[in-house]
């Protein structure tokens, strides 16, 4: 067996690990609730192989390429000493990954839709791509914003629990004031901003850069860049559905 058989083969008997509880429940309904045989059954044993290789070379990646990729540039930013450039780098890792997430794509357009035919915004093509990019802009700016506000509390060694609080009482107070019919298109903004590029990347920023800093634990200081990327876009999305 080759080295690198060998290192592909721990990710996949990982990710077999993993998902040997979804593909339990779904047998156990399947089979012994509906007491129906799988339909399409080698489709489904293909489709669920692919996932396998698919989620086992993802992590994989991970492990060899964004994580240290994350930390080098953290670390190469803190030896620079600028602030400034460390600063605009967060912004723009939040702001790229969070734009071109799928799964905000297809939230904004399904969003776009469903004003449209509330009679919200003009039921025409243009003012539904008009009202998406804009959700979508919108999120991808509070998570740039939300990186950056988190890489200052690394860098000033703020208490999170103070700030994390302290936004989920202002998520409170704008969600009083703005359209009942934004409330949960931005409360699920906050959810799928976490996305599979965006999560490992902005994570490794945070450690590289706790590690690279005098007095900074990685472990204490390192991590909850993810839980602002979480928060900011809920703010940010009842705002803009205030201002429309």
């Amino acid at each position: 067996m080759t080295v690198w058989s060998k290192g592909l083969l721990r990710p996949v008997l990982g990710s077999a690990r993993d998902l040997a509880p979804i593909v339990g429940v779904i047998a156990f309904f399947q089979l012994a609730v509906l007491q129906q045989p799988l339909p399409d059954l080698l489709e489904v044993l293909v489709g669920l192989l692919l996932v396998l290789l698919g989620l086992a070379l993802f992590v994989q990646g991970l492990e060899l390429g964004l994580f240290p990729l994350g930390e080098s540039m953290a670390h190469a930013f803190a030896r620079k000493g600028s602030v400034g450039w460390l600063l605009s780098f967060s912004f723009a890792l939040g702001f790229g990954t969070t734009a071109a997430e799928p799964a905000l794509i297809a939230i904004a357009d399904e969003a776009a839709k469903i004003a449209a035919d509330a009679a919200l915004i003009e039921a025409s093509e243009a003012a539904r791509q008009s009202y998406a990019l804009g959700l979508r802009l919108t999120v991808a700016v509070s998570v740039g914003c939300a990186i950056v506000l988190g890489v200052i509390r690394i860098i000033k060694g703020w208490p999170i629990h103070l700030m994390i609080a302290g936004g989920y009482v202002v998520v409170l107070l704008v969600t009083t004031i703005v359209p009942e019919e934004i409330v949960g298109i931005a409360y699920d903004s906050g959810g799928i901003t976490t996305s599979t590029i965006t999560v490992p990347l902005v994570t490794a920023l945070g450690v590289g850069l706790a590690s690279s800093m005098k007095g900074r634990n990685p472990m204490a200081d390192g991590f909850g860049l993810i839980a602002f990327a979480s928060l900011l876009p809920v703010i940010f999305v009842m705002l803009y559905g205030l201002l429309i």
